[in-house]
C-alpha cells in the first residue's frame, strides 16, 4: 500500500525534537510521499531544506492568509525564486481565513490573487486554505480563471461548493476531521464525491484524526483518514490509497521515493 500526505507542516517547532523520526515513522507506515507546506518566507525556506534532505518529501511555498498583511513585492519575488526549486511542487498555502481575521479581508484577497497569478506563471498547482470564507474563496477562483490546477485543502465547505470546485478542475482534500464522530456532513461528502478528485492529508501537527485526536498529528496518521474514507465508501483501504496516491501524483507531479 502506498499513501501520500498531501499537506503537512514538518518545519513546525513541534517537530524540532524528533523530525527525522517522524519522517521515518511515516515511511514505515506506507506514506511514500509527504508535501510539507510553507506558510511564510522562513517556513518556505525550511520546507525546501527538509525536502532536499529527504527523497520522500516535497515542498510547497506560499504565505498563509494570517500573514497576508506582511506581504510586499519583495515577498512575492522571494516566492518566485523559491518556486524555481525542483523540490517545490505547489504554490501555497494561500487563500482566505475569515475565522481568525489576523489580516484585513481586502489584504487577504489581494494576496490570494497574487498567489494564483504566481501559480499560473510558474505552472504549478495551488494549495488553497479556506476557513469561514467559502463564498469569497469561490468568487475569487471563478473570477481569476482556471489556467492553474489546485486543491481545496482540509475541506470544510458544503456539497455545492465541492461540486463547483471539481467542475473547475480542483481536488478536494480530507484531513483528520473526517474521522471525528460528529462530522456527518464531511463524511457524507467523503462518501459521495468522485474518488478521482479526492486527496488525503494530515495538516500536521494539527487536527490529529481519531483515535489520536488531541495529540500531536504526524504524517503516519494519514492512514486513519484513508481508512475512514474507505469505510464510508465500502472500499478497502488499499483501494482508497491507490486512488488518492494516483490523484496526488497527477496533481503535483510526484515521483515515487526510492
Amino acid at each position: 500500500m502506498i499513501l501520500v500526505d498531501t499537506h503537512a507542516h514538518l518545519d513546525d517547532r513541534k517537530f524540532d525534537d524528533d523530525r527525522e523520526a517522524v519522517i521515518q515513522r511515516a515511511l514505515a507506515a506506507d506514506v511514500h510521499n509527504i508535501i510539507t507546506v510553507g506558510t511564510a518566507l522562513e517556513s518556505c525556506g525550511a520546507a525546501i531544506a527538509i525536502a532536499q534532505r529527504h527523497a520522500a518529501v516535497y515542498a510547497a511555498v506560499g504565505v498563509h492568509p494570517h500573514d497576508a498583511a506582511k506581504v510586499g513585492p519583495d515577498t512575492l519575488e522571494r516566492l518566485l525564486h523559491y518556486a524555481s526549486n525542483d523540490r517545490v511542487v505547489a504554490i501555497g498555502e494561500t487563500g482566505l481565513d475569515f475565522y481568525r481575521n489576523l489580516s484585513p479581508h481586502d489584504c487577504q484577497k489581494e494576496v490570494f490573487i497574487a498567489h494564483l497569478e504566481l501559480a499560473r506563471r510558474v505552472k504549478k498547482p495551488v494549495i488553497i486554505h479556506d476557513r469561514e470564507a467559502h463564498a469569497e474563496t469561490m468568487a475569487i477562483l471563478s473570477k481569476h480563471g482556471q489556467s492553474w490546477q489546485g486543491v481545496l485543502h482540509c475541506f470544510s465547505g458544503d456539497r455545492a461548493m465541492a461540486l463547483q470546485a471539481i467542475e473547475m478542475g480542483l481536488y478536494i482534500s480530507f484531513a483528520g476531521p473526517v474521522t471525528f464522530q460528529n462530522a456527518h456532513r464531511l463524511q457524507e461528502l467523503a462518501s459521495e464525491l468522485p474518488l478521482e478528485r479526492i486527496l488525503i492529508e494530515t495538516d500536521c501537527p494539527y487536527l490529529a484524526p481519531h483515535p489520536h485526536r488531541g495529540q500531536r498529528n504526524e504524517p503516519a496518521h494519514v492512514r486513519w483518514v484513508a481508512a475512514r474514507i474507505a469505510a464510508l465508501r465500502k472500499l478497502s483501504i488499499e483501494q482508497v490509497a491507490e486512488a488518492t496516491t494516483e490523484n496526488a501524483r497527477r496533481l503535483f507531479g510526484l515521483l515515487k521515493a526510492a
